[in-house]
């Protein structure tokens, strides 16, 4: 019984990363789907914990950033549950007069 939970601990200590980064990407696309379509005319980059570094435990890796051309001081925090379900789950600037053009 002993090896068999140093094994399973082991297999998940090892495999939890590469799942994360599986379901990182999966959400990335729905939420590049999304935005294409409610912004067709404009672009953005992703930002993403980066959950194998020191440091970033308690951050959630599943929150995608999202910093759009024409407001590049913002940084929209996207949740995608699901293709069907993304939300905004906050954003932060560093312009404290920023008018929040993406804000849904």
């Amino acid at each position: 019984m002993a090896l068999f939970l140093i094994v399973s601990f082991s297999v998940i200590y090892f495999v939890r990363p590469f799942w994360i980064d599986m379901q990182i990407e999966k959400k990335m696309s729905y939420i590049q789907l999304h935005l294409e379509n409610k912004y067709p005319d404009e672009t953005w980059e992703f930002q993403i914990v980066p959950h194998r570094e020191a440091g970033y435990e308690s951050s959630n890796p599943y929150l995608i950033g999202v910093v759009f051309e024409n407001e590049p001081q913002v940084v929209y925090s996207y949740l995608a549950r699901n293709k069907y379900d993304i939300t905004i789950q906050g954003f932060s600037t560093s312009d404290p007069n920023s008018e929040f053009l993406h804000l849904e």
